[in-house]
């Protein structure tokens, strides 16, 4: 059973990565054929719309070639079995956030090719995100000594009560005081 979910998590990690692959040629032909037709003077090399695309370009291919290297299952080159399927790549946390920093990096570079250089302000999401998670995860617990948003005793009151309907039924039972109803002393 471990080797089929080995062999499910390859295929989804192969299908990310040719996806991720036609993404990067996508969004960088595209830019180039929209910088071609509407911003035909943003291509030359003394104008900062060409440097600013030119250096996103490095996030865009380094995080992609670092979830292709990670990502790519292993496989015996004798028998083309299966060694190792690679890091799951559907899997939340830093994974995750690259692919983020790559979709907004795509949607900047065709952005500004459409509409011009106002767009690269979008990019400013990143470092916004990357503050909020520092202020939110450690900043604040370690000052305040809590989380940035506290339950409310509502939210507490709802954590606590049983969650299935025969929980429930037998709850108010014993508030009734059904004598059918054992309760466990805590």
């Amino acid at each position: 059973m471990a080797n089929a979910s080995a062999k499910r998590t390859a295929q989804q990690n192969a299908e990310a990565i040719k996806n991720l692959r036609l993404g990067l040629l996508v969004s960088g032909a595209l830019s180039v054929v929209l910088r071609l037709l509407f911003r035909r003077g943003s291509l030359a090399p003394t104008q900062l719309s060409f440097w600013i695309y030119v250096l996103s370009l490095v996030p865009s291919v380094f995080l992609s070639r670092y979830l292709e290297r990670i990502g790519s299952p292993r496989r015996d080159p004798t028998t083309g079995t299966l060694i190792s399927a690679g890091e799951d790549l559907s899997r939340p946390g830093i994974i995750e956030w690259c692919f983020d920093v790559i979709y907004i990096t795509w949607a900047c570079q065709v952005g500004s090719g459409a509409f011009g250089q106002w767009v690269w302000w979008l990019y400013l999401i990143i470092p916004l995100y990357a503050v909020f998670k520092l202020w939110s995860g450690v900043i604040s617990p370690m000052f305040f000594g809590r989380s940035a948003a506290a339950p409310t005793p509502e939210a507490e009151a709802e954590a606590k009560e049983p969650t299935s309907k025969r929980q429930e039924k037998l709850r108010k039972r014993s508030e009734r005081g059904d004598p059918r109803v054992r309760t466990q002393a805590r």
